[in-house]
This record gives structure tokens, C-alpha cells and sequence, in this order.
């Protein structure tokens, strides 16, 4: 698999699936994240934790991600022009962040194409070399593109670094939201961290949301956005254009009223 990874980024066998985040005030899918998959000849589908954490061990991690970037920026291009003007938020390993070329390049193509999009950090990726990690995260920031501390809480969380770092967005792990309704302690943990993360202006995230009694506490709490599968699983560019045309609405499954509107700022196809 190492070896076929790097003939796979060029002969095209890499796509992306995206999963919706909704925001629980405004009851609207406000964002999106990106998840690439290999369509491997052999072997079939392959996710990333099968070939993520190889590509990080060798020089085909920073190839991958500038190709994730560009695919997002494409796809962020017919998203708009269907009327869904989203954010795209994407998942940079953590030797990227202390990466030069990596940086140059990335800002090149977010700087050239006036896309929206996001990165997602593990607090794990900045303890690696904090100083370059920073450094590079404020230049991310400086021209547009949203921070997310992604998996909060799964690693070793240090404040000092939390408080250095140009974030806007935190993901809390779904470590501690899939038994959110049948825990003592983890109820305890998640609101201390969204009044954490609000103390600092960031929104937050709670990713692996299955249950309506999950989202329903999640609200009550203040928590500000959803990820899951309750919304939806990860899926293709037609399918989430699909998804975010339709009316989507769970009173079918909750007595919680939330309806996933269009934002209002988006205009619609005539």
C-alpha cells in the first residue's frame, strides 16, 4: 500500500466525501468537513485510517493533502454554484504545520482561489514543534482560513497551547458524546468544555452524534454545532448537493425541534 499511494494520488484513485455540520441555533448546516478516500484497484475501498497515519510516515502526506485542497476547492466551486456556499473544513497532519513548502503552497491556493475553507488540528500535532505550529497556524488565519482544534480532549490538552493558537472552531472527541446520555462523568466533561471554549470565543463541535437524546442535551448545554451520523453519514459531492436541497427536517425521530434549513444568506436555484 505505501507503494501504490503515491501512483494512486496521480492516477486519480483518491476522492473525497464530505460530512455536514449543522449549527443548533440557527438549525442549518453551516459547514462541511472533507474526508478522502482511495479507491484502491486491488484492495477496493480503503479509509484513511488505513493509509493516513502511512502517508504521514513518509513524504506522501503533503502531495495528498495540496491534492485534498484542490479537490475542495473545486468542489467548494459547484457547492456555490448550486446555492450551497459552505465552508469546507480539512484535516492537516501534524508535521504539515512545521512544513515550509507546505505552508507556501497551501496559502498559494487558498490566496488564488477566494476559497472558504477550514483546518482541522489535533492539539497532539501542535505540541510536535509548538513554535513552528503556531507560527504557521497565524499565517493560516491571517488570510482566511478558519482554525479547528479537531479530537479535543482524546489527547494530552495543555492550555498554555490552547490559548496561543488562532482557533475559532473546537471539536470535542466523540470519545466522550456517544455515551453522553449514559454517563456521570462525561455530561461533566463536555460542559466544562464548551464554557471553556466559549471563554476563549471559540464555537464548538460535538462530533459523533447518533442519538436525538444526544443532540437534545447538546443543545441544552450550548454546545453550537453537530457532526454525525444522526446527520448524516459521510458522502459523495452529488449526494450532499442532494442533501442540502432537500428539506430536512427529524421531527420524525425527535420531539426536539430542529429543522436544517438553507442559511438564509445563500440564494437558492430558480
Amino acid at each position: 500500500m505505501a507503494r501504490d499511494l503515491s501512483g494512486a494520488i496521480v492516477a486519480g484513485e483518491l476522492f473525497l466525501q464530505y460530512q455536514p455540520k449543522v449549527h443548533l441555533r440557527r438549525q442549518e448546516v453551516a459547514s462541511i468537513e472533507a474526508l478522502v478516500r482511495w479507491n484502491h484497484p486491488v484492495r477496493g475501498l480503503v479509509l484513511p485510517g488505513d493509509f493516513i497515519p502511512m502517508a504521514e510516515e513518509t513524504a506522501d502526506i503533503l502531495p495528498l493533502t495540496l491534492w485534498t485542497i484542490n479537490q475542495a476547492i473545486t468542489d467548494q466551486a459547484i457547492l456555490a454554484a448550486n446555492g450551497h456556499d459552505l465552508t469546507i473544513f480539512i484535516n492537516i497532519a501534524g508535521k504539515l504545520l512545521a512544513d515550509r513548502a507546505f505552508v507556501r503552497e497551501a496559502c498559494a491556493l487558498v490566496k488564488t482561489s477566494g476559497a472558504k475553507l477550514g483546518f482541522e488540528i489535533t492539539e497532539t500535532s501542535v505540541i510536535r514543534d509548538p513554535e513552528s505550529a503556531i507560527r504557521h497556524l497565524k499565517i493560516f488565519a491571517e488570510i482566511g482560513v478558519v482554525i479547528a482544534i479537531d479530537d479535543y480532549g482524546a489527547g494530552l490538552s495543555s492550555l498554555a497551547y490552547l490559548k496561543q493558537l488562532p482557533a475559532r472552531e473546537l471539536k470535542i472527541d466523540k470519545l466522550f458524546i456517544t455515551q453522553l446520555t449514559s454517563s456521570h462523568r462525561d455530561p461533566l466533561i463536555v460542559r466544562s468544555t464548551i464554557d471553556l471554549a466559549h471563554a476563549m470565543e471559540m464555537e464548538v463541535v460535538a462530533e459523533g452524534v447518533e442519538t436525538a437524546a444526544a443532540m437534545a442535551l447538546l443543545s441544552v448545554m450550548g454546545c453550537d454545532l453537530i457532526q454525525g451520523f444522526l446527520i448524516s453519514r459521510p458522502i459523495g459531492l452529488e449526494a450532499l448537493i442532494q442533501f442540502l436541497d432537500a428539506d430536512r427536517t427529524f421531527q420524525s425521530v425527535t420531539n426536539f425541534p430542529l429543522s436544517f434549513a438553507k442559511p438564509s444568506s445563500v440564494r437558492t436555484r430558480g
